[in-house]
């Protein structure tokens, strides 16, 4: 059983309330556009991390994180990616993995739209956590945490912090 924290889109912008909502999770997934090496540093010394670069991350990032992570953890598959679309709306950049890889979860950020949504037609669990930074037009700013428990996927929570 292993207790995940997701992040995405902090774009540089560091809150405390991060660390109190990610406290005692196994894992943080950064979805890209972390924008600073130290942001990723700072959820590092709560859990360990996983992350993948985004569009606005720069060359340090990108060094040092992939931009696509494909992982088993627990029984599932995991297909991580910056930009990923939405179901019925993917990016062209993740058919083929979505395919070939047939992950059980596939998790996203960029549109800073939180969604979380199960894929019939390609029978996996679809997840955004939104935008937890400051950059951009979301009017909340979310993340969130669950459970992966062998095959499944429980106590998902949202937590939102208001802009101002």
């Amino acid at each position: 059983m292993k207790r995940i924290g997701l992040i995405s889109d902090t774009h540089a912008h560091w809150d405390d309330r991060y660390a109190e909502f990610l406290a005692g999770c196994d894992e943080i997934w950064h979805l890209g556009d972390a924008g600073t090496l130290a942001i990723l540093n700072r959820l590092k010394e709560i859990a360990p991390v996983r992350a993948v670069y985004g569009n606005a991350d720069g060359q340090d990032i990108r060094r040092e994180y992939p931009q696509t992570d494909l992982f088993r953890i627990e029984d599932v598959t995991v297909l991580l990616k910056h930009i990923g679309g939405y179901p019925g709306h993917y990016d062209r950049s993740v058919w083929s993995l979505l395919k070939e890889a047939r992950p059980d979860l596939f998790v996203c950020g960029h549109s800073h739209i939180l969604k979380v949504q199960y894929d019939k037609s390609h029978e996996m669990l679809y997840v955004n956590p939104g935008a937890a930074g400051l950059q951009g037009w979301q009017a909340v700013r979310t993340m969130i945490r669950f459970t992966i428990d062998g095959k499944s996927f429980r106590d998902m929570e949202v937590y939102e912090i208001p802009l101002h």
